[in-house]
């Protein structure tokens, strides 16, 4: 099956883990990486996610699951290893329209999760169809050899000089050949350089404003 390549906006959006293992903890991490209000229901849980009950970063239902418990959520993990209740999670979840995640089971998923390079803004999402979780795997530590911490930098340079030179001039012509220097100027090698001033000097010629770099480390 071929899948249709999305990024969701999950901020502030109701999620609900069912389960409370090592698998679940790693489903609920991402998802508060994401901004969502998290929801895990387990008669147990690990040590790390009940320290995040205890910070009141994710609400904790301590009972099995049972029919009607995802009502109302946008978005759902079952990460048990009883294939009964994640036959019923998934049933529930069909029915109510909600977007749900069995976790290595792809029969029972609307979405699977991609392995993901992460450097700040920019994500790459890399996914075989749930043929070779392997081989994503390989592309993923290839493509993060490639895509260094660098690129975090670079992105929250250029959102802020974007910000900037879209408020004084509306000409989306002149703006597009300005954004397109920047990205093939060499920014990304100055940053790995650590050359902060060459930076604000670059970044304030076009500007003709003061620019202060932000601070980083690689």
């Amino acid at each position: 099956m071929r899948y249709y390549p999305i990024f969701l906006d999950i901020k502030g959006k109701p999620c609900v883990v069912v389960g409370g293992g090592s698998v679940a903890e790693r489903k609920v991490l991402s998802l508060l990486d994401g901004g969502a209000k998290v929801l895990v229901i387990s008669p147990k849980l690990t040590p790390a996610l009940k320290k995040l009950v205890a910070k009141k970063a994710i609400s904790y239902c301590a009972k099995s699951y049972k029919g009607g418990d995802l009502k109302g959520f946008f978005l759902a993990y079952s990460a048990t290893n009883n294939s009964r209740v994640n036959k019923e999670v998934f049933q529930e979840a069909k029915k109510q329209g909600i977007l749900l995640n069995v976790v290595d089971v792809p029969e029972l998923c609307h979405f699977i999760v991609p392995s993901v390079v992460d450097r700040g803004d920019l994500l790459i999402a890399i996914s075989t169809s749930g043929k070779s979780p392997a081989m994503a795997k390989k592309i993923r530590q290839q493509l993060e050899k490639e895509f260094g911490r660098e690129y975090t930098v670079f992105l929250d340079i250029m959102g802020k000089v974007r910000d900037k030179i879209l408020t004084k001039s509306k000409e989306s012509d002149k703006n597009k050949k300005i954004f397109e220097s920047i990205v093939n100027s060499p920014l990304l090698e100055w940053i790995k350089q650590g050359k902060k001033k060459k930076i604000e000097r670059f970044i304030n010629g076009i500007l003709g404003d003061k620019f202060t770099c932000p601070e980083f480390k690689l």
